[in-house]
This record gives structure tokens, sequence and C-alpha cells, in this order.
């Protein structure tokens, strides 16, 4: 499907195109909604906007931040989001997704806390109050690349994913999956000893945790029926849970709610009805991990940005042309996170995907948090193009055209080429390192 690149000069051309396309989406212009406080687990964040985990692929070779980490963080620090959901950090050098991703462990634990003691320095001193702030527990699985080379760990073979089939070396064994579960419980307790508020136990975009709920053709204990793709989850959680000491410390996860494609099933997406979003399964698991681990939010988010970027990620630029309309995209986000929401009410859901209407991005956050369709709008790309947008939007109601990200794509092809990421537009700085 061809369309045009972003054109709308109005929000009511946006509303229009919406219409005509058959989709819907709450806009409002009511951006004081934003601003109310949100309470998490004995942390308030003082309004309903978030910066998403974007890596930056600009740590040292020992896992710790680098100049450009530090200076990209107190950027976001000094944007005043309510939340900064801090980007993936490895649980083990060997599911490092590249040789300069972070990684937390006992001989770098300073530099991580040095770092968050800046960032709340920083946000007390330009907006009076810290940011809560929450690390991405990651393990890479099928996109570890620790040296620079790809070094895949599967759970199974995809051939969506796969444009040459992996070896079976490749495969992951129950034994590699229980050795990887007790990886958490280190890095829970050293996200405590640095600082962070709370550890997401990241399972999506289809690194491994995220595969593992897809892993219908998987033999043994981490395959097949829905306890055993949820088993690895689970035990992670169990794992970190079994290191957590301090009683505001919290656990949570960013969590795929839909795949998006299907092989031979897709998690969320229904069987026999195409791509046709099912969140049965997903709103199930975001039960039983409130039930048993207490998360006090979701942070949701949809597909792969390897296979179908558009999917999280609405676009209109590069070669890759979907065969959506960037707005079919942002509203099936939305109406997942609204349905999500509305299933669990006095959970709080932190939603993605704002960043493609560009100048009203802060329109649509409003009007998703306005309607309850979300209690949080997390913006990734655009942090990166324009942190400082929450001053202007809360001051004035607006965002700068000129400033906005353009969804081009450009800072995911820095990350997947393994340099330092961030907008090749806004930012010349990090175009230039």
């Amino acid at each position: 499907m061809q369309h045009t690149a972003f054109h709308y000069k109005t929000l009511d051309e946006v509303r229009a195109e919406t219409e005509k396309l058959g989709t819907e989406l709450p806009l409002s212009e009511n951006v004081q909604a934003l601003l109310t406080p949100l309470e998490i687990h004995g942390h308030r964040a003082m309004n309903r906007i978030a910066f998403q985990p974007m890596e930056g692929t600009d740590g040292t070779e020992d896992g710790a931040p680098g100049e450009m980490t530090r200076r990209r963080y107190l950027r976001f620090a000094s944007a005043g989001p309510g939340i900064i959901w801090f980007e993936a950090v490895a649980t083990l050098p060997e599911v490092r997704a590249s040789a300069h991703q972070l990684q937390l462990h006992e001989g770098n634990v300073d530099a991580f806390r040095s770092l968050l003691d800046e960032m709340r320095e920083v946000s007390l001193r330009k907006n009076g109050y810290a940011p809560v702030i929450i690390m991405q527990a990651t393990n890479s699985g099928r996109y570890a690349k620790p040296t620079g080379v790809p070094s895949p760990r599967i759970a199974y073979h995809c051939p969506p994913l796969e444009d040459t089939p992996l070896p079976d070396t490749c495969l992951v064994s129950d034994d590699d999956l229980k050795r990887y579960e007790e990886a958490y419980v280190p890095a829970a307790d050293l996200c405590q000893r640095a600082g962070f508020d709370g550890m997401d136990v990241k399972c999506c975009h289809r690194y491994l945790a995220c595969e593992l709920l897809s892993a219908y053709t998987r033999e043994g204990e981490y395959g097949g029926s829905y306890e055993n793709r949820t088993r690895f989850l689970k035990n992670c959680y169990r794992a970190a849970q079994s290191a957590v000491r301090d009683r505001d410390f919290f656990l949570t996860s960013r969590l795929n709610v839909y795949d998006g494609f299907r092989y031979p099933f897709g998690f969320g997406v229904r069987e026999g009805a195409g791509l046709a979003v099912d969140l049965r399964e997903p709103l199930r698991l975001i039960g039983e991990l409130r039930e048993e681990f207490g998360i006090p939010l979701i942070n949701v988010t949809m597909g792969n940005p390897y296979k179908n970027p558009h999917v999280n990620r609405p676009y209109d630029h590069g070669n890759y042309v979907p065969d959506e309309h960037p707005l079919e995209g942002v509203s099936r986000m939305m109406h997942g996170l609204s349905e999500i929401q509305h299933a669990v009410p006095d959970l709080p859901v932190l939603g993605s995907a704002f960043s493609y209407l560009r100048q009203w991005s802060g329109c649509l956050a409003a009007g998703m948090v306005e309607g309850g369709h979300c209690a949080v709008a997390g913006f990734g790309r655009e942090a990166f193009a324009y942190p400082e947008f929450i001053h202007d939007l809360l001051r004035t109601g607006q965002m700068d055209a000129k400033k906005v990200c353009i969804s081009c794509g450009g800072c995911a092809a820095l990350l997947r080429a393994g340099t330092p990421a961030g907008c090749i537009v806004r930012d010349r700085e990090v175009y230039r390192a």
C-alpha cells in the first residue's frame, strides 16, 4: 500500500484522515491531563510522560555508561519526564546486543550510581522533582551480538526471522534457560545498589523472554502450552524477587502484547484470523504478573523492530514501505492500550507509538490519558530528537514542528550498525559521533 508522507497542516486534517481510514484516535488539546501525578509503589511520577528505553550503543567495553550515555541521560533528566525507563542493560556478557551495550556488574555499579545521582540532581534543579527511574534488564537472545558479530541464542527456529536458517547450535537448551533465569538474581541486587527505583524484566520485541511466549513448536518444559511458554518470564521474576530488599523497589515489564506476524502462531495474534489482534493471553499474563509479583504498572508495546518495525513505531520514510497507513498502526496500538487499561483499570498502563503524529503527539497523549485509555504516554525516538518537548508542550500546549521527530528511522539504523545512536536530523553531536 503506497501512501503519502506526513503532510498534515492542522489537527483537523489528522482527524479527517483517521476518519477516511476508518480508524479513530482520541485527540485532545487539553494537555493539562498530562500533569496529574501518578503513584508507583511508593514513588511519585510528577507527570504522565515517560521516556522509553532507547539504547544508545555508547557504553564502555566493560558495560559502564560512556560519555555519550551520560550526555543523553542528563538531557533526558533535564527535560522533566515523570518516568525515565532506562535502556536495556544486559544480564550477562554473552547476551549483550552489541559490544557497547550496557551491562551492570560488580565492577561498574558505582558508575551507574553516579549517573543516577546526577540525573536526579539535574531534574530537581531544573524541574523541582526527580523522575522515577526504571532499569530494563535484558537477555538479547536471538539478537545477541556481544563482540559486534551475531551470536544468536534462539528459543526455536522461526523462518520469518531467519533469512538464512540458523544452525541448531543456536538453540538454547532448558539448562541454558535455567542459567539465564538465575542471572536475574544479581541483576536485581545490583539494580537496587545502583539506585534504580524499579527493574523491568524485559519481554518485548522478540528478545529471548518475548520469543518464548510464542514457542509453540518448542519441546520440553519451555514450549507448547501457555504455562510452558510463560515459564521463563515468571522464573526470571521469581529470581529477581528473591533479591529484592528495598520495600519501595519494584519489578515490572515492557511487554509485547502482539507479535504482528505468525509462525505457526503469534503471541497476541488470533488464530485463523490473519493478523487480527487477540489480547486474551496477554491479559492473562498481565493479571498473573500482577497477582504473583505485584507489578505496579505495565509498559505495553507490539511488533518486532527487526521484522515489522511499523507496528511499534509507525513511519513513512525509507525504502521499506509497510502495507498499511501509519495512522492505522498508531490506531492499533491505541486500541490495544485502551483494551488493556479498561480490562485492568487500577493497573497503570504505559503506552507507545505517539511520536508519528509529530507536533500533535502531545494531543494524542493527552487524549489517551484524559479518556482513561492509558495512564502514561511513552516517548522513545522523540526523546532522542527533542527531549525538551515536555517544557514546550506543558507551557504552550504545543510541540515545535521544527524540532519534532520526523519518524525517519535514522536512530534505529545507527543502533543496528552498532554505532552511538541518536537523532541524525536534530542532534548533530550524536550524528558526528
